[in-house]
């Protein structure tokens, strides 16, 4: 292999939410059904709340973590109620996002189809430390990802370049050998300046052909 020529992918990484279950907007969507809040609503509140500690990535106070989810479910509860007039019971948000929440079936078992041909498949994503329980009922981990990154353990998130680092050195892999398939945009962005390759997550049957044609694989053969 020329110095020109990219090393071949051996390390698939997945994010979890959007990827592995269905869009942010439709989760929400189920979770303010839920809790009878109006989606806007709630957006504002929690984009009230992420303010506080210098961020607009909503996720960023929970999954670092800066705050515990009961603080924080706790502030966005006053903000709608002091904004909204709205009363909420946000105690258990967690328990309830992942409520009845569907697996994508079609992209989990093509990374079963991946690690059976031999890849190495992980998963990295930014992750609340009291989501464990929950993320891992829904796509139990054993016998599937040889590795789990996660934010809240490694003490980086995505798109920062650290946490790229410390998903290839568990792969055993270098950074030209990695792929990230991830739902964010500014996430792929941030494993292509750590030297990866991404493939951004519309809907799995444009994630597999994508993937399939970076690794030279049949998407319906492998």
């Amino acid at each position: 292999m020329s110095a020109a020529e990219p090393r071949p992918v051996r390390a698939v990484w997945t994010d979890f939410g959007g990827v592995l279950t269905p869009s942010g907007d439709e989760s929400t969507r189920a979770f303010c059904a839920h809790v009878q809040v109006a989606p806007e609503m709630l957006r504002k509140a929690v984009m009230k709340v992420t303010a506080r500690y210098g961020t607009e990535d909503a996720m960023e106070p929970l999954d670092t973590p800066l705050v515990t989810e009961k603080e924080w479910a706790a502030q966005v509860e006053r903000v709608l109620a002091e904004d909204f007039g709205v009363t909420a019971d946000l105690r258990d948000f967690g328990a309830v996002w992942f409520a009845d929440r569907p697996v994508v079936q079609e992209w989990l078992d093509w990374l079963r189809r991946l690690k059976a041909h031999g890849l190495f498949v992980g998963m990295l994503s930014n992750m609340p430390p009291g989501w464990d329980p929950y993320w891992r009922r829904m796509v139990p981990p054993e016998g599937l990802f040889e590795q789990v990154v996660v934010s809240h353990r490694a003490g980086a998130r995505k798109p920062m370049r650290r946490i790229f680092e410390i998903a290839a050195e568990a792969a055993g892999a270098t950074p030209g050998e990695c792929l990230l398939v991830d739902d964010m945009p500014v996430n792929c962005e941030g494993a292509v300046a750590a030297g990866w390759r991404a493939v951004r997550f519309t809907d799995p049957a444009q994630a597999i052909a994508e993937v399939a044609a970076l690794l030279d694989l049949d998407p319906l053969g492998v």
